[in-house]
């Protein structure tokens, strides 16, 4: 059989639905391939970095592999950041890209090109993905196709790219020759769960403020319901970092907040107040320890579980170190509790709720002036139950994450560690085809909107039912906000050289329905009209150029010091460790 149909067979049987592409030259036979098929649909995006997102977004979605192909040369380099945003955020994703003719290929020779559009892409992505790999030889596919499925999906998820010549492409294979693919039993982990699950269960019982820090590996490992089961039979208080979000209910009695740059205040103050952090499937980045990790939880014991060992005792100094699959380790933890009385934490859960109650996510604003955050809170009322909310980067991701309530069966989908502007509506779209049943919300910015604009015709085309928030301030506000803090208000090219254009002629022009809020009273009858339907449609949300991303924690200060500043009498009076004096800082 030809070498592509087999290529096309292995991911249908595999369980891939979707591919998403942009055409191209190199690609031909892949995409002739797919031409009639009923067990997989081709999606053909608008760019190739929206293919990548799309992937991105349905393996977050579905909780299996995404994939994306692209042609040779610039289409296999515009994939690059979406690639990127997978290894970073841990999303398992197969990117396929056409090469050139095997014989057009440069392979050692000192030139720059020998084939049109020849592109080593296999080398230039190495440092971000999984593996990369050039088939040369139409006898490896079976080896590479396998490969690349098991590293995308095993351990600490991430991507991987194959790379295929045209020739090897055409090329006529017999599969039942072809060397299948052995997996690899090294890198096992040898945590002895049942002296871990001791020990963590010891300091639980002993300490009187713990709290749980869910990352974005919980959702990874697909032990949501696990984490659901631990905390209530366990009663301790959660935070979230932003990648997260989505892995506990927000109406949950026991959820706090966003911790973080970003994080809510009262959240901030929890885990700086806690004496005992089990910190599950996160990076414990700076985001969300600020710049001094050192001052990070300074009061309590931390516990950190992760499935990457060189996460471990990375960047903060940790009591517990585990090298173990989440689930593994919930299992274990859920099996062993005991009947102990938690009652104990109730004075620690009255001070939370102080906490809440006294620096709330939003307030109701006095003006007509929308608020963000306030507005972030009414838009949770109008979140079908089953909503998937894709951010963008920016402010309105920020906004999004300190005052949106994410329910049990509602997804929260954004990217960390590349955090690309223009990546929220392409992730819509790839979760779109992960959940046809789901709705679908893009919150964006007036800047991230311009950089995928594209791909609004992709989802006129499929008719796909995805809703467009664009939070319009006419400015690239996040370094704007950096800017005015930091650069004495010079806003060179976040609003000195910035435009925007006229969205609600640009997205009517993709026979998309459009409307607006501009004040307060506005808002409710935009969302009514937003969600009336399951159609595509957009609503700008018209926001003061002046609206900060707050609280903020700024350069060299400890979790609990957020921007605006408490003064040392208020942060004294909420504080049950004590506040690090001036000269500490």
């Amino acid at each position: 059989m030809k070498l592509s149909d087999y290529v096309i067979d292995f991911l249908v049987s595999s369980g891939v639905t979707h591919i998403f592409e942009v055409a191209g030259g190199s690609l031909a036979h892949l995409l002739d391939s797919l031409y009639g098929r009923k067990d997989i649909l081709t999606v053909s995006m608008h760019h190739e970095q929206a293919a990548a997102m799309a992937a991105e977004g349905y393996a977050r979605t579905k909780g299996g592999i995404g994939v994306a192909m692209a042609t040779s040369g610039p289409g296999a380099t515009n994939l690059i950041t979406g690639i990127g945003s997978c290894f970073f955020d841990s999303i398992p994703a197969l990117f396929i890209t056409g090469q050139v003719n095997t014989y057009e290929f440069k392979f050692n020779k000192p030139v720059r090109q020998m084939g049109f559009q020849e592109t080593d892409i296999v080398n230039i992505v190495r440092p971000i993905v999984k593996d990369a790999m050039l088939v040369n030889e139409p006898e490896q596919i079976k080896y590479c196709l396998e490969r690349c499925l098991y590293l995308a999906m095993t351990g600490r998820p991430g991507p991987v790219l194959l790379d295929i010549p045209l020739n090897v492409q055409r090329a006529d294979i017999d599969p039942s020759t072809l060397k299948p693919f052995s997996e690899d039993s090294t890198g096992v982990l040898n945590t002895k769960l049942d002296e871990v699950v001791e020990q963590v269960l010891e300091l639980i019982n002993s300490s009187v403020r713990p709290i749980v820090l869910v990352g974005g590996g919980v959702r990874l490992a697909k032990c949501c319901d696990n984490l659901f089961e631990f905390i209530h039979k366990t009663g301790i208080p959660v935070v979230a970092s932003l990648m997260g979000l989505d892995a506990f209910p927000h109406e949950d009695p026991a959820f706090v907040g966003m911790i973080g740059t970003y994080g809510n205040r009262y959240a901030n103050l929890a885990i700086a107040n806690s004496d005992l952090v089990l910190a599950l499937g996160t990076r414990l980045d700076t985001r969300q320890t600020g710049t001094r990790p050192d001052t990070f939880a300074r009061g309590a014991r931390i516990v950190h579980v992760d499935i990457d060992p060189w996460e471990l005792n990375n960047k903060i100094r940790t009591d517990l170190s585990v090298n173990c699959d989440l689930k593994k380790f919930l299992v274990s933890m859920n099996n062993n509790i005991g009947k102990d009385n938690y009652e104990k934490l109730e004075s620690w859960k009255k001070i939370i709720k102080h906490y809440k109650e006294k620096y709330p996510s939003y307030n109701i604003p006095a003006g007509d002036a929308i608020d963000p955050n306030f507005f972030m809170h009414i838009l949770s009322r109008y979140l079908p139950e089953n909503a998937v909310v894709c951010t963008d980067i920016g402010q309105n991701q920020m906004w999004a994450a300190q005052s949106l309530e994410i329910k049990q069966h509602q997804r929260f989908l954004t990217e960390g560690g590349m955090a690309a502007m223009g990546s929220a509506m392409p992730m819509a779209i790839g979760a779109s085809f992960a959940k046809p049943t789901s709705n679908m919300v893009v919150i964006t910015g007036d800047g991230g909107f311009q950089l995928n604009i594209q791909d609004l015709q992709t989802i006129f085309h499929h008719q796909l039912p995805i809703k467009i928030v664009l939070i319009n301030n006419s400015c690239y506000g996040m370094v704007r906000q950096f800017q005015k803090q930091y650069f004495g208000s010079r806003f060179q090219s976040t609003v000195v050289g910035y435009s925007a254009p006229d969205f609600q002629s640009v997205v009517a022009a993709y026979k998309i329905p459009v409307y607006k809020a501009r004040k307060k009273e506005d808002i409710e009858k935009a969302l009514r009209l937003l969600f009336a339907d399951r159609t595509p449609s957009f609503l700008e949300v018209v926001v003061d150029q002046n609206a900060e991303a707050l609280p903020k924690l700024p350069v060299g200060k400890p979790i609990e010091e957020q921007e605006p500043p408490l003064s040392r009498e208020e942060l004294k009076s909420v504080m049950v460790i004590d506040p690090l004096e001036d000269n500490e800082e």
